[in-house]
């Protein structure tokens, strides 16, 4: 089983792990774009692209599925990359926990890009799936950069700006971008003091694992070694130093047991 998993930067070690942990076995292919991030700055057509660019190194490794492992690329990429990789390789995007934290009620506050925050795409979301909840949209400027960078000064500060910014009492935060699901513990940290008790965050990598592996069940997929490819807008590379800073990295970059 190999499966393949596209993003601008980091944010895709979250939904790497969370495989990696459901199938210590699967072959993970891993293709960003450190070239051409990031991405949320760039226009629709253009996301879209250099998405399209990832997904193409990618599948030429013939995966037997692929992660859009980024809320970004997902909402400006996800159906020219199903329109031309499927039925062949199945396409798997990811969308923010909106739904899950709008279900238990209470005060939600989505921590996102500021590309993301506001945007109709959002907003819809929140029409369709926030229902009863009280919904707070809260941008995070430099956030997503400083975790792709694993400056642990920068997203700290970045972190505690969005605290600073989110309703008090809140009762679940939604990560709307992968790269804030690396840095959970400091976002929840941050948030102690403000937060509801028992303050629930929302990502969307184990979601979205299980989903890609959905897909692939009855398919005949046989197991795999484990192994790890890692691709740089196409080039075959080696973890970054930065992902190594990570749990997740470290995760997915250490032997599988025979």
């Amino acid at each position: 089983m190999k499966i393949a998993l596209v993003d601008s930067g980091l944010g895709l070690l979250a939904a790497a792990a969370a495989l990696r942990r459901l199938r210590p076995d699967a072959d993970l292919v891993l293709s960003s774009d450190p070239d051409g991030m990031p991405w949320g700055p760039r226009t629709p057509e253009d996301i879209a692209e250099h998405a399209l660019a990832c997904a193409r190194a990618a599948a030429a490794l013939e995966p037997h599925a692929l992660v859009v492992a980024c809320n970004t690329a997902s909402v400006h990429g996800l159906a020219r990359l199903r329109a031309e990789l499927e039925p062949g390789l199945p396409v798997i995007g990811t969308v923010p926990a909106i739904k899950p934290a709008a279900a238990e009620g209470g005060r939600v506050a989505i921590w996102a890009t500021p590309a993301t925050t506001g945007s109709a795409y959002q907003r819809g979301l929140i029409a369709d799936f926030g229902g009863s909840a009280e919904v707070a949209e809260v941008a995070c400027p430099g956030l997503a950069d400083a975790v792709e960078r694993g400056d642990r000064a920068a997203v700290t500060a970045a972190v505690a700006d969005a605290a600073s910014r989110t309703p008090a009492g809140t009762t679940g935060v939604v990560l709307g971008c992968t790269h804030y699901e690396l840095v959970r513990d400091e976002i929840r940290a941050a948030l102690a003091d403000s937060a509801a008790p028992g303050l629930r965050l929302y990502g969307s990598a184990d979601a979205v694992a299980a989903q890609a592996l959905r897909r692939l069940d009855g398919a005949g997929v046989t197991a795999g070694g484990g192994t790890l490819t890692v691709l740089h807008s196409g080039r075959p590379t080696v973890l970054s130093e930065a992902a190594a800073r990570y749990p997740e990295g470290r995760l997915i970059s250490s032997p599988v047991p025979a």
